[in-house]
C-alpha cells in the first residue's frame, strides 16, 4: 500500500467517529499525542487539529476526531507542528565528531568513543536516522539499536574504499611503494577506511565490508578536496573495478554509492551501475540528465564557502574547496530543473562544533527550495533513498520519514510551523519540544 493510500485510509476512518483507542493486550506502551498540526512528510497541507496514537514503536492511529487511550501516556501538543524525524543521508558517525588531530594521532578506541558520544547529539538535533557513508560505525549502531546508548538509526556503509592514491588514501607520503600485500596502514586495519586495487582485490574487499554488516557500499571514483594525492579532475578506479563493486553489492541485493565530482567520472560510475552519486558539484546539465534517465540519485550537500566552510592548512586543498563550493549553486538549481532525484546530507567532518549545526545545514536549502520541499527531502524523500538497501535495510518493521499508520514512531514536535519558517529547524534545542524515536521519548519539554 502506498503512503498516500495509508493516509487516505486513516482520514476516512475519522468519518467513522473513532473516539477511543485501546491498546491490545500484548502492547508494552501506548502514547497519545493530541492537539497537533501534522506535516506527514509527503503532503504540503497540514493535517490540522489532529491526534496520533503510538503503540510500542509504531504509529497505529491518526484522527482529526478526539481520541483517548486506556492506560496510556497523553501529551497535549498545544497546537504545535508534529513532523517525522529528520534523515541525513551523508553522515559520518566517526568523522563528524572527532577533531582531525585525533584521527592523525589517536587510535580507534578514542575515535569510536567520540563517535558514540556524538551520536546522542545527532538524535537530540532531531535526526532520527542517518546513512553513514564512511567509517566503522557497526558497534555504535548495534549499541544504539540495543538501547545501550542514545543515537539515531544508522544504515552503515562501513569503511569507504579507495584505490592507491585516491580519496581516502591519507597514508603518509613514505607509505609507497608498499612491499607486502599483508601490510596495512593502521586506519585500514581497523576499518575506518579501506583500500583495494584491481578487480580481485576489489571483490574481496567489498565482500569483507558486506560481511561486517554494511547496508550499502561506499567507494571513491573521483578526486577529493581533503586528500593529498588526487586532483579533482582525476578518475579513480577503472570501469571494470567499479563494475566489480557493483556486482558484489548486487549479490547482496544492495547498491553502491560513490564520492565523485566531475562529468566524466560520474558518467563512468553511472555506466558501471552506481546508484548514488555523492557530491557531484562539478557536473554539467547533460550529466544530470544522464543520472535522471538511469534512475541514479544525487546525494548533494549545501556546502558553501561561508561561515561553515572548511579551512585547510594545505593551499592546494583550500583551492579545491573553493572550486567545489563554487559549483554548489549551479548543482542545486540545475538538478531541480532537470528532475534528478536529490537527497539531503551534510558531510560534516572533523569538527564537533560544526556537527551541532546539522539542522542549520538543512535550513540552508531554502536558498534553492521552499520550506515544504526542504522538509519533504529530509524526511520521505531521503527515506526512499534508504530503501535502495533492499533486504539489507535494517529497519523494515515500519516506514521511515512519514507520519502514517504503520510507520515508525520517529517524531518531532516543533514549537511553530517550519513550513512557514524553515529556520526553526536550525535551532533544534530551542524549537524542538519533543523528540521521539522508535516510540521512545528522548526529549520532552511539554511538561
Amino acid at each position: 500500500m502506498t503512503i498516500q493510500a495509508r493516509i487516505n485510509r486513516m482520514l476516512s476512518a475519522t468519518a467513522m467517529m473513532i473516539y477511543a483507542v485501546s491498546a491490545p493486550a500484548w502492547a508494552q506502551d501506548v502514547t497519545l499525542i493530541s492537539n497537533v498540526n501534522i506535516f506527514d512528510g509527503v503532503n504540503e497541507a497540514l493535517i490540522e487539529n489532529a491526534n496520533v496514537v503510538i503503540t510500542d514503536n509504531l504509529i497505529t492511529s491518526i484522527s482529526t476526531e478526539p481520541l483517548a487511550v486506556a492506560g496510556g501516556t497523553v501529551i497535549d501538543g498545544g497546537g504545535r507542528t508534529l513532523m517525522p524525524g529528520l534523515i541525513d543521508v551523508h553522515w559520518h558517525t566517526l568523522y563528524c565528531c572527532n577533531p582531525q588531530s585525533v584521527v592523525a594521532t589517536g587510535d580507534i578506541l578514542e575515535v569510536a568513543v567520540r563517535g558514540a558520544m556524538g551520536s546522542e547529539g545527532t538524535l537530540m538535533r532531531g535526526f532520527t536516522s542517518v546513512r553513514d557513508v564512511g567509517g566503522n560505525s557497526f558497534a555504535i549502531k548495534r549499541m544504539i539499536d540495543a538501547g545501550e546508548i542514545e543515537g539515531p538509526r544508522i544504515l552503515p556503509s562501513g569503511p569507504p574504499v579507495t584505490q592507491t592514491g585516491g580519496h581516502f588514501d591519507y597514508r603518509p607520503y613514505q607509505a609507497v611503494p608498499s612491499n607486502s600485500a599483508d601490510s596495512q596502514w593502521y586506519w585500514y586495519s581497523v576499518g575506518l577506511m579501506a583500500q583495494a586495487d584491481g578487480v580481485p582485490e576489489v571483490i574481496k574487499r567489498a565482500r569483507e565490508i558486506m560481511r561486517m554488516g554494511a547496508t550499502q557500499l561506499k567507494i571513491s571514483t573521483g578526486g577529493g578536496v581533503s586528500s593529498t594525492y588526487d586532483p579533482l579532475d582525476v578518475r579513480q578506479y577503472t570501469k571494470a573495478e567499479i563494475e566489480a563493486f557493483v556486482e558484489v553489492a548486487d549479490t547482496y541485493n544492495t547498491y553502491v554509492a560513490s564520492h565523485v565530482f566531475t562529468d566524466e567520472a560520474v558518467e563512468i560510475a553511472v555506466a558501471a551501475g552506481v546508484k548514488s552519486i555523492e557530491h557531484g558539484f562539478l557536473m554539467s546539465r547533460e550529466t544530470m540528465e544522464l543520472m535522471r534517465d538511469n534512475d541514479v540519485w544525487l546525494s548533494v550537500q549545501p556546502l558553501l564557502d561561508d561561515e561553515d566552510g572548511f579551512s585547510f592548512d594545505d593551499p592546494v586543498s583550500q583551492q579545491k574547496w573553493i572550486d567545489v563550493t563554487n559549483g554548489t549553486d549551479f548543482t542545486y538549481t540545475t538538478a531541480k530543473e532537470v528532475g534528478v532525484k536529490v537527497a539531503f546530507g551534510t558531510d560534516i567532518l572533523f569538527d564537533p562544533a560544526l556537527a551541532e549545526r546539522q539542522g542549520a545545514f538543512l535550513a540552508k536549502l531554502q536558498r534553492w527550495y521552499t520550506p515544504y520541499e526542504v522538509l519533504k527531502m529530509a524526511t520521505s524523500t531521503n527515506a526512499e533513498l534508504l530503501e535502495l538497501s533492499g533486504p539489507r535495510h535494517p529497519y523494515q518493521q515500519g516506514d521511515l520519514g512519514v507520519i502514517a499508520e504503520g510507520a515508525y514512531a520517529d517524531l518531532i514536535l516543533v514549537d511553530g510551523n517550519p513550513l512557514e519558517d524553515i529556520d526553526l529547524i536550525a535551532d533544534p534545542h530551542k524549537n524542538f519540544d519533543l523528540i521521539m524515536k522508535n516510540g521512545v521519548i528522548y526529549k520532552n519539554e511539554m511538561e
